[in-house]
C-alpha cells in the first residue's frame, strides 16, 4: 500500500482467502470506541437465478483506486479505514470483500462504513464474473 494517509491501515487486493482478523488488526487502536465492519460473502443466487461460483477480476490500477477511495472517506467522516477485496476464483460463501472503520463514537464508524463499501463497489476497477447453474454467465462492473 503506497498511501501516505494514516488514516488508511490497509487497502489491499488478494488472491488467497480473506481474514477478517487481519483488517480488525489493523484497525486496533486504544482511541476508538467504535468499530464497523463489514463482510461482503458470494451468495448462490443473482437477480432470480441460482449461482454456482464466481471470479473477480482486477484492473491494474485497482490498489490505487481502492487507497484513493479509503482516503476520500476516512477524511470525510474523521475515520480510520480497512479495506480488502479478493480476486480469482470463489465459491459460494467465500468473502469476496472486507471493510472496516473505527472511531471515537459508532455514529461516525456506521456512516463511513456504508459509504466505503458503496464507494469501493463503484469507483474500483473491479469486475465480477458470475456462473448460473443453468450455465449461462455475466460479466457485472465490467467496461
Amino acid at each position: 500500500m503506497a498511501t501516505t494517509d494514516t488514516r488508511v491501515r490497509l487497502a489491499a487486493i488478494s488472491d488467497a482467502p480473506l481474514s477478517v482478523d487481519v483488517v480488525l488488526d489493523a484497525l486496533d487502536d486504544p482511541t476508538s470506541g467504535g468499530l464497523v465492519l463489514f463482510v461482503g460473502r458470494v451468495r448462490d443466487h443473482d437477480h432470480g437465478q441460482g449461482v454456482t461460483g464466481l471470479e473477480y477480476a482486477a484492473h491494474p490500477s485497482a490498489v490505487a483506486k481502492l487507497e484513493e477511495v479509503c482516503a476520500s472517506v476516512a477524511g470525510e467522516y474523521s475515520v480510520t479505514v480497512a479495506a480488502v477485496h479478493r480476486v480469482g476464483n470463489l465459491a459460494i460463501g467465500d468473502a469476496a470483500v472486507v471493510v472496516a472503520t473505527c472511531s471515537a463514537h459508532r455514529g461516525a464508524s456506521f456512516e463511513a462504513s456504508r459509504a466505503l463499501i458503496d464507494r469501493l463497489k463503484a469507483e474500483v476497477p473491479i469486475w465480477k464474473h458470475q456462473l448460473f447453474t443453468d450455465g449461462t454467465q455475466e460479466w457485472v462492473g465490467s467496461p
